[in-house]
């Protein structure tokens, strides 16, 4: 059973230890004051995930187009939105009459990843891509307290944050996958 989501302690290490750099150099993504874990958990989360760090320090799952992570603005706790490409819906596969010959593609990869298609493509074939959005609210129990403010020990609270969540998740998420196959 594989998992949905990894730290990747090995290549972070061998730069020096980049996430808690770039935690460092960006701690004006964390909003101070709250009592509880959520925001920062969050802020944790965008710092440790590509676009902001690439490749990221949280891996995932090739089928894995995109995870993050909110503070629900109806209770304040943690969700977590997840995006999975995953095969067409049985209804679209145990007929090809609608297809008609048009040339439809479905996802395309790119060295194993599943990858949008450019405006070229969509200017000459059809697509059909199905995919998962999966909304799913996040335990906070493990979550560690935020820090005080910026001085104090916020690389080592992001990184626990993040292990946290990275198991959370992959409670959350990896049956998914392994059902899909």
């Amino acid at each position: 059973m594989a998992k949905a989501f990894w730290i990747d302690q090995e290549f972070d290490r061998d730069r020096d230890g980049r996430f808690s750099v770039h935690v460092r150099k960006n701690l004006d993504e964390f909003e101070w004051g709250d009592i509880a874990p959520v925001r920062f958990a969050c802020a944790a989360w965008r710092l440790a995930t590509p676009p902001s760090l690439s490749p990221g320090y949280v891996r995932w799952d090739r089928r894995v187009l995109e995870a993050t992570c909110v503070r629900n603005t109806w209770d304040g706790t943690l969700n977590a939105r997840i995006r999975v490409a995953s095969p067409l819906p049985a209804p679209l596969t145990d007929s090809r009459t609608w297809w008609r010959d048009r040339g439809w593609l479905g996802w395309q990869e790119v060295f194993g990843q599943y990858v949008e298609p450019t405006q070229q493509d969509l200017a000459r074939n059809p697509f059909v891509r199905a995919s998962l959005l999966i909304d799913v609210p996040v335990p906070l129990g493990d979550l560690p307290p935020e820090p005080e403010g910026p001085h104090d020990q916020v690389e080592q609270s992001a990184g626990r944050a993040v292990t946290v969540l990275v198991r959370e998740l992959n409670d959350l998420v990896t049956p998914v996958l392994d059902q899909l196959g």
